[in-house]
């Protein structure tokens, strides 16, 4: 079990080493490490996901490790209350990103191993506290530098813990 504290309240997610090892293995290191504490939910997007884990306060952007294979494969599906790895276009991109699907994203899915059709990877699933990120929708979102969506008051993730 992991624990995301944040400033909203904490969200207990369960990671699932059966049907994504390499992708929640990665994780919970980053969550060994330290890496999550102080990150921001940089992008929230009302109805599809809330993204974080790669940014600190002030969108400043933290350098990560080296990118993983892409388990999207693994016949879990982007529902509500899953988590998954984002990535850049390149399908075997996800390094420390990840995301909270707000809805079920059926199209985020894996469907074949072109680079259209590979999907996102998901690892986890939020067992507690999805009132929590239901909250981060109401939180009003704008335009910061490049990025899109971005919450103008910060969702931070003050610490996140191995339970």
């Amino acid at each position: 079990m992991i624990i995301l504290k944040t400033n909203l309240g904490d969200i207990k997610i369960e990671l699932n080493f059966d049907k994504a090892p390499l992708t929640a293995k990665n994780f919970q290191q980053y969550v060994e490490e330290g890496f999550y504490n102080g990150t921001i939910f940089h992008r929230v997007i009302k109805g599809f996901m809330a993204q974080g884990g790669g940014f600190a306060s002030g969108l400043d952007e933290k350098d990560s490790r080296e990118t993983i294979q892409n388990e999207a494969s693994n016949g879990l599906e982007n529902k509500r209350g899953t988590l998954a790895m984002a990535r850049t276009q390149e399908p075997h991109s996800a390094s420390a990103q990840f995301f909270i699907n707000l809805s079920d994203n059926d199209f985020l899915n894996f469907k074949n191993e072109s680079v259209q059709g590979w999907g996102y990877c998901v690892f986890a699933e939020v067992v507690e506290g999805m009132d929590i990120v239901d909250k981060m929708t109401l939180v009003e979102t704008g335009r910061m530098g490049f990025h899109d969506d971005v919450p103008t008051e910060e969702i931070i993730i003050e610490s996140a813990i191995v339970e």
